[in-house]
């Protein structure tokens, strides 16, 4: 029986993503830095597969959006539009015995904090909540003095909207159409935790798309869109049963949201949490940006012979917990004939190597050499992986691990007759393909998913 999503430690998530070189900590051997991570050999890979998908789907397959990728240095008057150094902000409590600052809506870090300082037989007090803004300073200028304050983008989105224009002129899209970014935002976090669940530097994927400002039309869009995103995950694997749509209270929603959903995921770190967010934003973000900056943002309709500011309907989700999600919910334990295997039950098309290459036995050179030939010819097609060491048994639990969906045994049936086992990771079967063949018969099952 395979282990559920929401039953699995997340200690063994972090054991396996660091043993197998998906995510590090950030600056590890300097002692770390909080809410900062790296990503390994595996994690770099699963991750740009991550954003290949997302681009594929909503940009490639489709004619009404293009691509977009903003500099993450934006003039400070950007954020003053957009709210950002007004609102951008969380609740912060600060303990009056240590310092340390946690937000205010945290009752879970409240709790463990007050139950550290009681072990001490210290009484832990709290100052008054307050807002403490989480756009990230920084500097341009190369003289003590003379430097300018900037920030780093607390959000991708309105290198989007300031580009609104630029796109419109460049590319001749007509409403309705998107534009789609992936790409770094930082935010000053009070309390980054739960692996890279919420961090400092985090990595967006995101659709603006423009519609015209009618309120039946834009709710159809903002619906197609709710569900859309919605497939994008279980087509790629997350299980529908660890998967629900969420509406934003109204309290929590923005003031000029005319709706806002998010889909989450049901984790082992507290349950339901954000994966990624579906928002009706109205014509907030176009009219700010014409109002601070003095420039036109409205669109003219040419078969209607109208001028409006678009509204936006907003799909932005996170590439990082994105691939935290996946790695959790690919994740299984199931018993053997040795014991229990560990793997990564991922989907082809996100798994960092597709394919694995052995050589049955390591010290024969006619085997080394032919599994030598074929791991070529496929790794000029496919991600592929070699792997001779140890017997075949400890090959295929180190592939089922990180998630490899096909391994390859090159052995002395091979030199007779071109065949080689393909084995699945899934199911454990095993095949004999001819080794013309592989490239084709991989390259059908990667697409299919099976």
């Amino acid at each position: 029986m395979s282990t559920h999503a929401s039953k699995i430690s997340m200690e063994k998530i972090v054991s396996l993503a660091k043993r197998r070189g998906f995510i590090f900590p950030g600056s590890e051997i300097y002692g770390g830095l909080s809410g900062t991570w790296d990503y390994g050999p595996l994690g770099v890979e699963l991750k740009n597969n991550i954003k290949r998908e997302f681009w594929r789907t909503l940009v490639y397959q489709r004619d009404d959006t293009v691509g977009l990728d903003a500099a993450v240095l934006m003039n400070p008057r950007v954020w003053e539009a957009s709210g950002h150094t007004e609102a951008f902000a969380d609740p912060l409590i600060e303990c009056k015995v240590c310092h340390e600052r946690i937000r205010a809506d945290n009752q879970e870090d409240k709790e463990s904090h007050e139950k550290t300082h009681r072990t001490r037989k210290e009484t832990p007090a709290w100052t008054e909540p307050r807002q403490f803004n989480l756009l990230m300073a920084a500097e341009l200028g190369s003289v003590e003095g003379k430097k300018s304050s900037v920030y780093l983008r607390g959000e991708i989105t309105q290198g989007v909207h300031v580009n609104f224009k630029n796109v419109l002129d460049a590319a001749w899209m007509k409403i309705p159409f998107g534009i789609v970014q992936i790409g770094k935002a930082f935010r000053n976090e009070i309390t980054p935790g739960n692996f890279t669940f919420r961090s400092r530097e985090f990595e967006q994927m995101e659709l603006q798309y423009y519609v015209r400002p009618h309120e039946a039309e834009s709710m159809r869009w903002f619906l197609y869109w709710k569900e859309e995103r919605m497939a994008w995950y279980k087509r790629l694997g997350i299980r529908g049963a660890n998967l629900r749509f969420r509406e934003h209270a109204p309290d929590e929603r923005a003031h000029y949201a005319r709706a806002a959903w998010d889909i989450e995921y049901n984790s082992p770190f507290g349950g339901w949490k954000e994966c990624e967010g579906i928002h009706h934003r109205g014509e907030w973000d176009l009219s700010r940006h014409k109002e601070f900056s003095g420039v036109d943002l409205s669109y003219f309709d040419e078969e209607a012979k109208e001028r409006f500011i678009p509204w936006v309907i907003e799909t932005s989700g996170g590439v990082d917990r994105a691939l935290l999600f996946f790695l959790i919910d690919a994740y299984r334990e199931e018993p053997d004939k040795d014991g229990v295997r560990t793997l990564l039950k991922i989907h082809p098309q996100l798994a960092p190597y597709k394919v694995a290459v052995f050589p049955l036995l390591a010290n024969k050179p006619d085997l080394v050499d032919r599994a030598r030939k074929i791991y070529t010819i496929l790794k000029s097609s496919l991600v592929a992986a070699w792997d001779d060491i140890g017997n075949i048994g400890k090959r295929y639990r180190r592939q089922d691990e990180i998630g490899t969906p096909f391994c390859i045994t090159v052995d002395f049936e091979t030199l007779e007759d071109g065949t080689v086992t393909v084995r699945d990771r899934d199911t454990m079967r095993q095949e004999r393909v001819n080794e013309k063949e592989l490239i084709e018969h991989l390259s059908d099952k990667i697409k299919t998913g099976s």
